[in-house]
């Protein structure tokens, strides 16, 4: 169904779209700084994993490869795994979490678990061939104080020039969020889980 138009209301469309490129145009013109950039992906709402594969799917479709590592979920397959397995040796991942921290209920653990995962990370952050790389449910690490945050921040900062990072997680510190580039926080409005949904391939995983 479609409503009608007048030539005047036509007219007025194309005039006010005239004058917002013409000022659009002109703020893209003014950025010119090319980067590798740091991105977190932080708050309550559900999407942050998710948002981050996306952009490694971007990635991938620039024909650069992509690094993952996942610092807290356990070893289960998950449909984006499964997904980005399909590109071969263009995606390098690595699953270094024993599951969340209620779950091992071991703080050595999850310090080891978590100091392997990291040493992997700054792996991937040296190889030139990796264009992205995911550094997922660091935040909950970062959190738990599995990791050095001061160690984390500096090192990221100190990445090589072209990288680009994105750190998922709850709860971001404020040093993580000074030095990031990007901050995104997904909000929580409404969840299917608090009314009894469980958890579907799919959809969480």
């Amino acid at each position: 169904m479609t409503r009608d138009i007048s030539d005047s209301e036509a007219e007025r469309h194309r005039a006010k779209m005239v004058n917002r490129k013409a000022v659009q145009d002109a703020e893209v013109s003014e950025k010119t700084i090319e980067k590798g950039l740091l991105m977190v992906h932080t708050g309550p709402g559900k999407g942050k994993s998710t948002a981050a594969f996306g952009l490694a799917l971007r990635m991938l479709g620039t024909g650069r490869r992509v690094g993952v590592v996942q610092f807290i979920k356990g070893a289960w397959s998950t449909g984006e795994q499964q997904a980005l397995a399909l590109f071969g040796d263009r995606v390098a991942w690595r699953t270094m979490g024993e599951g969340f921290t209620w779950d091992t209920q071991d703080l050595k653990r999850d310090v080891a678990a978590a100091s392997k995962a990291w040493e992997e990370a700054k792996l991937f952050m040296a190889d030139e061939t990796i264009g992205l790389v995911v550094l997922d449910e660091l935040n909950i690490a970062l959190r738990y104080d599995y990791l050095s945050l001061e160690e984390v921040v500096e090192t990221l900062q100190a990445r090589r020039p072209g990288l680009h990072v994105v750190v998922t997680g709850r709860n971001a510190k404020q040093p993580l969020l000074d030095a990031a580039d990007m901050v995104t926080e997904m909000t929580l409005v409404k969840h299917h889980f608090r009314a009894g949904v469980k958890a579907q391939s799919g959809i969480e995983f």
